[in-house]
């Protein structure tokens, strides 16, 4: 018996009207590996279990509606249609929706964008900023028909006067919302008069909160220049927003009573600050007049201080003047030993007991050898009492015998 001969592509093309006739609706469970995610927006991952695997692919329509991040791994259950890649000739399962085993995709997406924020520290208290104590405007962003911001208007009036609410309607679910929720923060910081935001919401499903577990919304709080206080749903619901507020409100009503204190609660502050203050400033002034007291007890008249004083001075004046006579009396009696040493050793003291001083008359020179002078130089004899002039007649240059 023989077989008639066709080509690869005509069998590969039989194989895939058939497969793609037979199975256009296959549910597969299996675990995620070799996760690849181009430019071009599309999943590429192979689906496998203890025995085989499967290539599949997520085209980029289906992977936008994706909850979740594709992670290796992961157990799942892919929807979706068989085909067979005809260059290749492999089976493929074009995937149109995938859900995680034993738990909701919400839930899975919720907890991998909550490891992911921990893990950059967008959730560390040190991060977080303390609100005002008294704000003037508060900015709300939140639904502007639904019963969240009848609440925190509520609370406001009742609880401040004088208060500025800045309301920024968004809608709080629905693909929509994580967009216009981030362009609202974006749009109360540049207007700047906040002091402080509210960002929130009434209670509902893990459905109807999904906008405020979107990264995007995270990550605009994160970036707000103004405190946000957080306030979705109700105390048992924590979404990602709450995670990286400033400070996070069980209730909308909460979160208005965190950012504006009671008036009654002020008052009695003030009342207590002011009380505080009394018993400082009666206390001071107790602790100045005791300090007065004792110093007018120390105090003396200046009268009295003046007599010591003078008293004192007229001492040390008589103390001065002993002293300056004395040491005026030392001073006269070693002027006159001085004195006596010096007309001993004076030249007209030896003047006196007849001798003479000679000198040259052209330059004044002083002579004491009689070589000195030549015939016919004129000199100049100081005696004791006057100068007698002479000519040098001869000079045999001889010294005296």
């Amino acid at each position: 018996m023989t077989s008639s001969v066709i080509s690869v592509a005509r069998l590969v093309q039989v194989v895939q009207d058939l497969v793609e006739d037979n199975f256009t609706r296959v549910l597969v469970r299996g675990e995620i590996s070799n996760v690849s995610r181009p430019a071009s927006g599309h999943h590429y991952f192979s689906l496998k279990d203890d025995r085989a695997q499967l290539r599949c692919v997520q085209f980029r329509s289906a992977a936008r509606l994706l909850r979740f991040d594709l992670e290796d791994g992961l157990e799942v259950i892919c929807q979706g249609t068989l085909s067979v890649y005809g260059q290749r000739g492999d089976l493929q399962l074009i995937v149109e929706r995938i859900d995680p085993v034993g738990q909701g995709s919400l839930q899975l997406a919720f907890q991998q964008l909550r490891a992911r924020l921990e893990a950059e520290g967008l959730f560390a208290s040190e991060r977080k900023r303390s609100l005002p104590l008294f704000p003037a405007t508060v900015g709300v962003v939140t639904s502007a028909t639904g019963a969240a911001v009848q609440d925190i208007l509520n609370v406001l009036r009742r609880r401040s006067c004088g208060l500025q609410v800045l309301l920024r309607p968004v809608a709080v679910q629905g693909n929509e919302a994580p967009q216009q929720i981030v362009d609202a923060i974006a749009d109360l910081n540049r207007e700047g008069s906040c002091d402080v935001l509210i960002v929130g919401r009434g209670g509902g499903s893990a459905e109807d909160l999904s906008a405020f577990n979107d990264e995007r919304v995270a990550r605009a709080i994160v970036a707000s220049q103004r405190p946000v206080v957080s306030a979705v749903g109700h105390e048992v619901d924590v979404t990602i927003a709450d995670l990286v507020a400033d400070l996070r409100a069980p209730t909308p009503s909460a979160a208005a009573e965190l950012v504006v204190r009671n008036r009654q609660d002020v008052a009695q502050h003030l009342d207590h600050l002011a009380a505080r203050l009394d018993q400082v400033m009666l206390s001071i002034v107790d602790r100045l007049r005791m300090m007065l007291d004792q110093l007018e007890r120390r105090l003396r008249s200046p009268r009295e201080l003046l007599t010591r004083r003078m008293e004192v001075l007229s001492g040390t004046a008589v103390r001065l003047e002993r002293a300056i006579h004395m040491q005026m009396e030392r001073r006269n009696s070693r002027f006159g030993v001085l004195t006596a040493r010096l007309e001993a050793l004076s030249p007209l003291k030896v003047l006196a007991r007849g001798y003479a001083v000679v000198h040259r008359r052209d330059d004044g020179r002083l002579l004491t050898d009689a070589s000195q002078v030549v015939s016919g130089d004129r000199l100049d004899i100081d005696l004791a009492r006057g100068t007698v002039s002479a000519c040098v007649v001869d000079n045999d240059g001889s010294q005296p015998s």
